[in-house]
């Protein structure tokens, strides 16, 4: 009787023991959350970062705040190198674009295996056009090209970054229509974007929601579209597709980890960002931006990540910088 009577007894404790401490509790920051952006202020990535950070806000995605921070440096680089040295923190996360893959590749010596990061979301994959200023005189890709190959290096393009995105997209121009652009870096999509509106360059190779402003205050025109088709927001703008030249050419949108990240945040902050990706904001956001692509995140993103490195490569490798 007295052993059935301790038996009972423990079952019960074991029963209040459960009540008492109750449902596991899932993963949650402690802290506010460092969101790295490897580029500079008022640029497509910034622009992405800053809305992703205030449909949290707005929508209690998050226990805690997002807090932007943006890391421009070495063409991304400095961002890189401060995520590897981040390995198993689970309060850093960072926006990423093709410098992800860019970067590495050019400088080796950097260390940096993108393999090793922690996927967490691709939001989208922007596009590009060619923008030049309203008084220009230029309104076809024909036009472009006799007045860039008149004025030889004197035609300058400024870009975001040296050897990455609007570089190579420069370099395709060269190579195609037998120019010799002169591109100049800077550390922002939104300074670029500037210096055209300014006239302190002949062209870009802006992302739309860089230029947009620009483009709807009458000051800057786009003359045609890295993409395989038409962008809605832009119907007078044709591909080069259309042109004679089936090239294409797209950014990622994606956040990423430090290597080493627990799962379980991991998984937290995938749940955060598909939230946000479903969001009417977001949605909103990706028609006016000419955004494209669904959410992929796991080893669906990784796979990208090694397709786009291998494309990101030849590319490189044509230019001769690698």
């Amino acid at each position: 009787m007295k052993r059935k009577l301790f038996k009972s007894f423990l079952a019960i404790a074991g029963a209040l023991a459960v009540l008492v401490a109750g449902p596991a509790v899932a993963w949650e920051p402690s802290k506010p959350v460092d969101f790295v952006i490897m580029a500079g202020k008022g640029g497509g990535a910034d622009k992405m970062a800053r809305l992703i950070q205030s449909i949290i806000e707005k929508n209690g995605f998050a226990s805690k705040p997002f807090v932007p921070v943006n890391m421009s440096g070495g063409s991304g680089a400095e961002a890189l190198i401060h995520m590897k040295g981040k390995s198993g923190d689970n309060h850093t996360i960072m926006v990423t674009l093709n410098s992800f893959y860019t970067t590495p590749l050019r400088q080796p010596a950097l260390g940096i295996d993108i393999s090793t990061f922690t996927p967490i979301g691709r939001m989208a994959e922007d596009t590009f056009l060619l923008w030049v200023h309203k008084d220009s005189g230029i309104n076809t890709l024909d036009e472009f090209v006799a007045a860039a190959k008149a004025a030889g290096s004197g035609w300058q393009m400024d870009g975001t970054g040296s050897k990455q995105e609007d570089e190579l997209l420069t370099s395709f121009l060269n190579s195609a229509y037998g120019l010799n652009i002169k591109y100049v870096p800077f550390k922002g999509g939104g300074t670029v974007a500037k210096n055209l509106a300014g006239k302190q360059c002949n062209s870009t190779v802006n992302n739309p929601s860089e230029q947009m402003g620009f483009f709807e205050a009458g000051v800057t025109k786009p003359i045609a579209a890295f993409t395989p088709e038409r962008l809605a927001m832009f119907p007078d703008a044709p591909t080069f597709k259309e042109l004679g030249k089936d090239w294409s050419y797209f950014m990622q949108r994606a956040v990423v980890a430090p290597p080493g990240m627990d799962a379980e945040a991991a998984a937290y902050y995938t749940g955060v960002l598909k939230k946000v990706y479903d969001s009417p904001e977001w949605q909103a956001y990706m028609k006016k931006a000419s955004l494209q692509g669904a959410f992929i995140t796991g080893d669906e993103l990784k796979a990208y990540w090694a397709r786009e490195k291998a494309n990101h490569e030849t590319m490189l490798k044509a230019i001769g910088e690698i």
